[in-house]
């Protein structure tokens, strides 16, 4: 009986093994790329320069960018160190990261070392830094929920959260942290 079984087990593992070849046999390397690719751009360019205009023919927003990749069924475009210059009716404002979303809807996501910088003279702000900064460009908005630093020509503002209103000038921290007046 003993023989009966040792043949019956090596005929099972033999199965075993001819069945679960062809999933042993495939390399590895085709596994994981296929795991890796979500999805492919449906367009891509390089070194992207671009206007946008309003009805009235103004200058809307510039887009500056080394490296832009459209996802259209996904309703999204990725920009790799872009800089977007949004122009208000009083102000105008560039904003740097090191990259950026766009959606559909006109919501722009900035993140990593982000910078916004207003272009206009004499302005209170003169620049805002944060790690992530999402902007309305139809609504000409800007907010975070990260840490946020202000600077101006003779203040330094910190705090948690930024609202901004780019059309009434007005910018808002969530929660403020410190304030630093410097003399001229």
């Amino acid at each position: 009986m003993n023989i009966a079984r040792i043949l019956l087990s090596i005929v099972f593992v033999c199965c075993m093994i001819w069945l679960w070849y062809p999933y042993f046999s495939q390399p590895t390397d085709a596994i994981n790329s296929e795991d890796e690719i979500i999805a492919t751009p449906d367009y891509t360019a390089i070194a992207l320069k671009q206007t946008a205009y309003d009805e009235q023919g103004n200058i809307s927003h510039k887009v500056a960018a080394a490296k832009m990749e459209l996802y259209q069924q996904l309703g999204f475009t990725f920009f790799e160190q872009p800089i977007f210059t949004i122009y208000g009716d009083q102000q105008v404002w560039q904003v740097k990261a090191k990259e950026a979303t766009l959606y559909e809807n006109d919501q722009l996501i900035f993140e990593g070392d982000v910078v916004a910088k207003n272009l206009t003279h004499n302005g209170m702000i003169e620049d805002i830094n944060a790690e992530n900064i999402n902007v309305d460009i139809e609504k000409m908005t800007m907010y975070s929920k990260q840490p946020v630093t202000l600077t101006g020509p003779n203040l330094k503002i910190t705090g948690k959260g930024l609202k901004a209103d780019l059309k009434a000038e007005i910018v808002e921290l969530t929660n403020h942290t410190r304030t630093i007046y410097y003399d001229q």
